[in-house]
């Protein structure tokens, strides 16, 4: 925690109220027509269009978000003090992007052609990079690749009688060997440059090799693929690189420029239906493709991160999706179903929102950037602001992911919020959430380091209680760090409150939730419900659902090296199911059964001493 010092005249505690919020958009707009006044004009002009019902063309309104970014940046950059932090990340971004400029150009286009007629197993590869460090005077590296290359190729376009016949020519090749050959591509397996989209057979999405053993059939995961052994709940994907997150980004044709940007609307038939409706298309797995369940501006934020500004496509983020904490990498992928490329591998949309959303926490006061976006959003040309307090009070029963999603919408409306739950809430520093012991509201101070002062070791972790089915339910495809962030952009909030161990209908009924003041009361208890599946013997001995052993695994500690708690696992397992609750019951159950044996193992050996 430390001083925070704002720019503009505004306070920390500005950041977290209406009228402070008002003086720092005002602050915004004069910034803008400081920087731009034709942008300013423009700005000015479509929220007054917003507010008097004019509706402004989709494709104009992507394109202005996207032009305007850069400028929110800065201001946002200058707000709280780090210019030079931010300066360093646009840097890294603008760094690498001769490599995606190389790969289109060049590596992808030129390669094939370069090596066409050839046997590609019988080119050197070794040889050929060896040549071109000879030409480089430099060690092999995608960025001296990039740049040599494109540099070549730029002159020997150029009017020039005399160019770089033989370099180019020598780069093309090798691009055409790495890209083609068995070699090649397990030489760059960790790279961008050489890589380039699988086709997809719907028949065979998971790459297996099959093998005979003891004269049976069996198919295995193939020699390519990554294997991540682990024990305990420690998280073991932590995203993708910056590197890879901008080969994504920029693999995106960005097509919100042609009105087609399925990702974010939906896959759409050609002809209507009978009923005059045009349907969505349904994939060859029998998936409806109907994009981002947000409509999220998919496009715009692929654009606008691959430009180099990574506050400016979270702020395009949380435009439409305020709480993407809780969505990105390894936890939603609609908007993949439905991308453009259906014939290839599709862009990895979540691993671009995700990224977005950690570099722009990494930064000093980062955790302050993305809360203050969710409050006050300059990209919203209509809803920029919280809506005045409306005088209304709301109870939201289950805070997972629903009721949490909920109580953040309806405080930006101007409602009064107090959320319940079943489980019990373990609390929080009341320096990090601004809530007392008794509940009572309290000053909370600025986060400037997220990792140190926020983040903690998710195989020590405790569990908090906060977050329903993504708290129980997801172990560690997802960094659980994020509900803590949820949980703060939700309790810092003067006009929310949430209590546990409240159970509706026991602990407190629906009478009393309107004799108690209420207007509203919103269930959000779906994921509370025990699941049975319906089909024959669900219930026999050794049969569970995958929902009910992961939450006995992770409430009683089992995973846990140190914890005496213990489930009995034997294999084999079988899941039936391959959502993303049966994927985590998988992991699970193969990660707990050594820690289950090594447990034994200690207490049997107890015993015997």
């Amino acid at each position: 925690m430390s001083e925070l010092n704002l720019s503009f005249g505004l306070s920390f505690e500005d950041l977290y109220s209406r009228a402070g919020l008002e003086k720092l958009d005002g602050s915004f707009v004069e910034s803008l027509k400081e920087s731009s006044v034709e942008l300013h004009n423009q700005f000015v002009s479509y929220r007054a269009n917003v507010l008097d019902g004019v509706e402004i063309d989709e494709k104009d309104e992507a394109n202005f978000l996207i032009e305007i970014a850069p400028f929110v940046e800065d201001f946002i950059a200058k707000l709280f003090g780090i210019e030079a932090e931010v300066s360093a990340l646009q840097d890294s971004h603008t760094e690498l992007a001769g490599i995606f400029r190389c790969k289109r150009t060049v590596v992808q286009r030129r390669g094939p052609k370069a090596i066409k007629g050839e046997e590609v197993g019988e080119i050197d590869g070794d040889a050929l990079r060896a040549e071109l460090e000879g030409y480089f005077g430099a060690p092999f590296s995608e960025k001296e690749y990039s740049d040599q290359t494109t540099k070549w190729i730029d002159y020997e376009n150029s009017k020039d009688i005399e160019g770089f016949e033989k370099e180019s020519l020598a780069a093309c090749r090798y691009a055409g060997w790495a890209l083609t050959s068995a070699a090649g591509r397990a030489y760059h397996k960790n790279d961008v440059l050489f890589q380039k989209p699988n086709k997809l057979d719907f028949e065979a999405l998971v790459p297996v090799d099959t093998e005979v053993v003891d004269g049976v059939s069996v198919k295995r995961l193939a020699d390519s693929h990554t294997l991540r052994e682990r024990q305990g709940f420690s998280l073991t994907d932590e995203g993708f690189s910056i590197e890879h997150a901008l080969d994504e980004a920029n693999y995106c044709i960005y097509c919100h420029n042609q009105g087609k940007d399925s990702c974010s609307k939906g896959l759409m038939e050609k002809k209507p239906d009978e009923n005059g409706n045009t349907p969505f298309k349904v994939s060859p797995t029998r998936v409806k493709q109907a994009g981002c369940p947000l409509e999220e501006r998919i496009s715009e934020m692929n654009q606008v991160k691959a430009n180099g500004f990574t506050i400016g496509a979270l702020g395009i983020i949380t435009l439409d999706n305020p709480l993407c904490a809780a969505t990105g990498h390894r936890i939603c992928n609609d908007c993949m179903k439905s991308c453009v490329y259906q014939k290839q591998d599709p862009v990895n949309i979540p691993a671009v929102e995700t990224r977005s959303l950690t570099d722009t926490l990494d930064l000093p006061y980062g955790f302050e950037i993305y809360s203050l976006l969710t409050r006050w959003n300059p990209f919203s040309l209509a809803k920029p602001l919280p809506r005045k307090e409306s005088g209304y009070k709301v109870l939201v029963a289950g805070l997972g992911p629903a009721g949490y999603s909920l109580a953040h919408h309806l405080l930006n409306d101007g409602h009064l919020v107090v959320g319940v739950d079943g489980l019990k809430i373990e609390p929080l520093d009341s320096s990090l959430n601004g809530v007392g012991k008794n509940g009572e509201r309290t000053s909370f101070l600025p986060i400037k380091d997220i990792k140190q002062e926020v983040y903690e070791d998710l195989d020590e972790r405790v569990l908090a209680g906060f977050g329903g089915v993504a708290e129980y339910g997801i172990t560690v495809r997802w960094n659980k760090n994020f509900l803590k962030v949820i949980r703060l952009l939700l309790e810092r909030r003067e006009h929310f409150a949430m209590f546990g161990g409240i159970r509706m209908g026991s602990t407190i009924t629906y009478d009393q939730v309107f004799e108690l003041g209420f207007d509203h009361l919103s269930l959000c208890l779906g994921a509370g419900k025990p699941t049975i599946v319906s089909m024959p013997n669900a219930l026999a001995r050794g049969v569970r659902t995958a929902s009910d052993f992961l939450m006995a695994l992770q409430l009683s500690g089992a995973g846990k090296k140190d914890s005496i708690s213990n489930l009995t696992v034997r294999l084999p397992v079988v899941v039936i199911g391959g959502g993303l609750t049966g994927i985590d019951a998988a992991t699970e159950a193969l990660a707990y059964y050594t820690v289950q044996v090594e447990k034994f193992k200690k207490r049997h050996d107890i015993l015997v001493a």
